[in-house]
């Protein structure tokens, strides 16, 4: 492949405002490719697929290629840059929408760029699941493919979302969003419907409390890095999805023993991520510390 494209993921460039206890933060770069397409960035090359307005910074391109992140999936379009507002409680894991404002997202059609198409890792991150089909449309070389999703998308698009789940090997949704979509309480059976719906794997991710794998042979738990402060949580769950695929496909391999060191990384450089806004922090990682962090999780867990 001779572009060296490992990974793409497709999902929201935004700009974000945020409120949290310590205070009102404005044009902070978001979006779940924003931080997915950053923590997949530690592990393998990492092509990202979405779309701007003529608002975007310069200076927000330059974090993505900072970070080592290709943007030839990157589109520029006239008018705003998808945004959004919201304010975090003082647990900082509860949060309010003020605003969101779709701008340039609204008729967002995305073109894989032909440096993409033979990437084995694909991320389908949280966007409307008529352009996860049409991207994955495009998709020849395409071996493992994880969707993410939210309750907007359960609400108003649940039909195109099954079908998207069906066409991909994993499947990643925080706890409520997973008993929203499957009508389960219990976890189980929430992965149970799951892989009715086709996958071979479901993450739920949980915030604090960690992470939980099921596979159709069994369950892997990993708790979250118990961080000394956050500053803020946005993306987390992107960062968390996005370090979990690049490691992947780092090693070229989805086994039992790489699945779980993906679990101890993916909760290693998520933890990193919200000890500063934006990826303010995971800007200022290196590889060493992400691996360190993970030795320090694992050490942990060990009974």
């Amino acid at each position: 492949m001779e572009s060296g494209i490992r990974m793409w993921i497709v999902g929201t460039v935004g700009i974000d405002t945020i409120t949290t206890r310590n205070g009102r933060f404005e044009k902070q770069l978001g979006g779940s490719v924003t931080y997915a397409g950053a923590a997949s960035s530690f592990f393998t090359k990492v092509g990202s697929v979405g779309v701007v307005g003529n608002d975007f910074p310069d200076a927000f391109m330059e974090r993505y290629l900072k970070l080592g992140m290709d943007v030839a999936g990157i589109q520029f379009e006239q008018g705003p840059t998808f945004s959004w507002e919201g304010v975090y409680e003082a647990d900082m894991v509860n949060r309010r929408t003020i605003r969101t404002d779709l701008g340039v997202l609204e008729n967002f059609a995305p073109q894989l760029p032909e440096s993409y198409r033979d990437a084995p890792f694909v991320l389908l991150g949280n966007i409307n699941p008529d352009l996860q089909l049409h991207l994955l449309d495009q998709a020849r070389g395409a071996r493992f493919v994880a969707v993410d999703s939210m309750d907007l998308w359960i609400n108003c698009a649940r039909d195109k979302l099954v079908e998207v789940i069906g066409r991909s090997h994993l499947v990643t949704l925080n706890d409520s969003e997973a008993r929203q979509l499957t009508g389960c309480f219990n976890l189980r059976h929430c992965a149970a419907a799951l892989f009715d719906m086709g996958v071979e794997y479901v993450l739920i991710k949980k915030g604090e409390h960690g992470a939980l794998l099921f596979s159709r042979d069994g369950l892997a738990i990993i708790p979250a890095y118990p961080v000394q402060e956050v500053r803020d949580p946005t993306g987390a769950g992107d960062t968390y999805a996005g370090a979990f695929m690049g490691y992947l496909a780092e090693h070229d391999a989805v086994d039992t023993p790489t699945l779980r060191q993906a679990l101890l990384h993916a909760s290693a450089v998520a933890a990193y991520g919200v000890e500063d806004m934006s990826t303010t922090r995971l800007e200022g990682l290196t590889r060493a510390d992400i691996d360190s962090r993970a030795r320090e999780l694992r050490a942990m867990t060990a009974l």
